[in-house]
């Protein structure tokens, strides 16, 4: 029920993925023109090096070696590759200071287009938020800047928390492709899709239990006012249901995953567009429902169907 009711609050609001499509097109423009220019500035030293024009031009003598049958060529390249490989390397260790320069400056700019387009995530949750209490149809530039102040709030702290746990999740998912298969037998190909297995099953359950966990949160902040700090206390004090929320985005996460690969290999990646911020919306749409319905409170499915009121359809307006 909270799947169907979920999918169908997010086709009623279908206009919205078009809406996030846009502004994530536009700040995605603007930061990976900041990246381009933090990375040109901080690494030209290196790229420019010629420490770094000697590595590129032994890769190109061996990979054109080897189109020609120039064996006499290959034979010593190893050789030669290994010492400039080591100058490569030592020039990194001069200009350290600059490639971590790059590195904050690209990590900094990650964030803070996570914290804009989680901007716009919290307008997409007020606008659900007032079709599911009164079936009201609210623009999401509206929505945007009459709660940009209690949206930025919760981004200050979901965006540093959610950081650092997605970097744990990635290093869990690391060491589990690469480690898991050493424990097993020699098998080869095999061995290698074990540790796949293992690495997806990992990343799928951990994002599944973040958001179970903080599901209650938005909907919090949104439905009931809830200042950010209260409504992510409440995600911890409030342990009722848990399990059937994970269940719930376990198999969410699953099927975004299945539907977002279909929809790239079948369509060459352009149905991307539209697959990936609906994923989005229907994760929201599914965190609504289950704060909902957790709660005991009475929504919108349809104009004609209250959820809470029982299974027969009314007209709620009359």
């Amino acid at each position: 029920m909270r799947f169907r009711n979920a999918l169908r609050i997010s086709i009623d609001n279908f206009s919205s993925v078009f809406k996030l499509l846009l502004y994530r097109v536009i700040t995605g423009i603007v930061f990976f023109s900041l990246v381009f220019v933090i990375l040109k500035l901080a690494l030209n030293v290196v790229t420019a090096s010629a420490e770094m024009h000697a590595l590129k031009e032994l890769v190109g003598v061996f990979f054109r070696s080897i189109a020609t049958g120039d064996g006499e060529r290959l034979h010593g390249i190893g050789d030669e590759f290994a010492a400039a490989l080591k100058d490569f390397l030592l020039m990194l260790g001069r200009n350290s200071g600059s490639i971590a320069g790059a590195i904050v400056g690209v990590c900094v700019m990650y964030l803070c287009s996570r914290f804009l387009n989680g901007l716009a995530v919290f307008a997409i949750g007020n606008t659900i938020n007032d079709r599911m209490s009164v079936f009201a149809r609210t623009s999401f530039s509206s929505a945007y800047f009459k709660n940009i102040g209690q949206a930025a709030l919760y981004q200050i702290i979901y965006v540093p928390l959610a950081f650092l746990y997605d970097a744990v999740s990635l290093g869990v998912c690391f060491l589990l492709f690469f480690y898991v298969p050493s424990f097993l037998p020699n098998w080869g190909l095999f061995s290698v899709f074990i540790g796949m297995f293992f690495a997806v099953t990992a990343m799928v359950c951990l994002e599944a239990l973040k958001m179970a966990v903080i599901s209650g949160w938005i909907p919090a902040m949104i439905a009931d006012g809830k200042s950010a700090g209260a409504g992510l206390k409440g995600c911890f004090t409030e342990g009722k249901g848990f399990a059937q929320r994970f269940a719930a985005f376990l198999v969410a996460v699953y099927l975004i995953v299945v539907v977002n690969v279909l929809c790239a290999i079948t369509t060459f990646a352009s149905a991307l567009l539209l697959s990936v911020p609906l994923s989005f919306l229907f994760l929201l749409a599914l965190q609504f429902v289950n704060y909902y319905q957790q709660n005991g409170r009475k929504y919108f499915v349809s104009l004609h169907k209250i959820e809470g009121m029982g299974d027969k359809p009314e007209d709620v307006l009359e």
